[in-house]
């Protein structure tokens, strides 16, 4: 880095940034840093205007005018969509007679899955951008930066700016050479492995189940998983937070970079979910259906992304926020970071002593789930 004047740029959208400089930073491994997927947020509403999610990317150029350095940064009005809870630390800012919002998110929005959350050209990059974040807050009273689910190789380059590190727990599976679906149940106990075999064949009896990807996913089949996803999402969000024109844009901008995986009856879906695919790792995002058929939920969303990550070579599969039932299907208890900026020194010292407590709880919880996960000795993912 050149003993040159470092200038940060604040902008009112992802979009409208160069799709191929910011691609170049956001590296092909994860989709959802993608400029695509980001971007495709904000051309359906599904964030922007009137959603609590206003676009704030930070951006560094080099000296040929060219990203060196971007943070997918939201102001946000709410702690909606984020997967990490703060309410309590809002509560309390509040009652001190705080304004807690706007606070700035740095994250991809809807989507707790891992992923870099600092897009860099070079990792020299990484303070001066934080810098950046971190002066934004300053010079416009917000009361906190937030990163949320942070990929384990960017945790240190937010530890030495001296943000506070939060930790929690999400299911991941692993894949330990398992050739496929067989070879994995043959790493679980006798007992686990003929529960499996019984939820598969019940959940499999009278639909046919198909994977699609690229062109072969149509607007018909965004129609039936727009229901699907609008049932679940009225039952445990309130209210759905991609519109309806967000999936269109997915099929559109990305559609070889998602997997819809669907059950059929008579050609007709009743049952769907979503994934996304990344360069070593199948994300699991949304799923939903219209008939209540026992185990189709894990079938669609557990079994058949193990099935779908050994057929092409991923190592992992990331099924999304909490769901302890994820444990009996070999999803193993993995710690996910954030990490938060807070300028006023008390509150800090509040929070600080708070996530001290938490952590050292979320990793005894770790430890207790892992002594409880279902396969036989010897071969338990770590």
């Amino acid at each position: 880095m050149s003993e040159r004047a470092i200038t940060a740029e604040v902008g009112r959208s992802i979009a409208a940034l160069d799709a191929a400089q910011w691609d170049a930073l956001a590296g092909p491994d994860n989709p959802f840093v993608s400029h695509a997927f980001l971007s495709l947020l904000e051309a359906s509403g599904s964030v922007g205007r009137g959603t609590g999610w206003n676009p704030a990317p930070i951006t560094i150029k080099g000296e040929d005018g060219r990203l060196v350095a971007a943070l997918p940064a939201y102001l946000k009005s709410h702690s909606q969509g984020e997967y990490v809870f703060d309410h309590s630390w809002a509560h309390a800012w509040e009652n001190a007679g705080g304004h807690y919002y706007p606070k700035l998110q740095i994250s991809v929005p809807f989507t707790p899955a891992t992923g870099p959350r600092l897009l860099l050209a070079d990792p020299q990059w990484a303070p001066a951008i934080l810098s950046a974040a971190e002066n934004l807050a300053d010079q416009n009273g917000l009361s906190s930066v937030h990163a949320t689910f942070i990929e384990p190789a960017q945790l240190p380059l937010f530890e030495q700016a001296g943000w506070l590190m939060r930790s929690d727990t999400q299911f991941h599976w692993h894949d330990d050479g398992y050739g496929d679906f067989e070879g994995f149940l043959g790493s679980l106990t006798s007992r686990k492995r003929k529960d499996l075999r019984k939820e598969r064949a019940r959940a499999q009896e009278g639909v046919e189940i198909v994977h699609l990807t690229g062109d072969a996913i149509t607007e018909a089949h965004w129609d039936a998983f727009w229901i699907f996803y609008q049932d679940t999402g009225a039952r445990k969000w309130g209210h759905p937070y991609l519109t309806r024109e967000a999936f269109s844009l997915m099929g559109q901008t990305m559609a070889d970079r998602i997997l819809l995986i669907l059950a059929q009856v008579e050609g007709h879906p009743i049952a769907g979910a979503l994934n996304f695919i990344g360069s070593d790792t199948l994300y699991g995002r949304y799923w939903g259906c219209t008939v209540d058929k026992p185990f189709l939920h894990f079938e669609l969303c557990y079994y058949q992304a193990i099935d779908a990550a050994l057929a092409r070579g991923l190592k992992r599969v990331e099924a999304g926020a909490q769901g302890g039932h994820k444990m009996a299907r070999g999803y193993a208890p993995e710690l996910t970071w954030s990490a938060h900026y807070i300028p006023d020194p008390g509150f800090r010292r509040a929070v600080a002593d708070f996530l001290v407590r938490e952590r050292a709880a979320v990793a005894a919880d770790r430890e207790m789930l892992t002594e409880m996960l279902p396969f036989r000795k010897g071969e338990r993912q770590a």
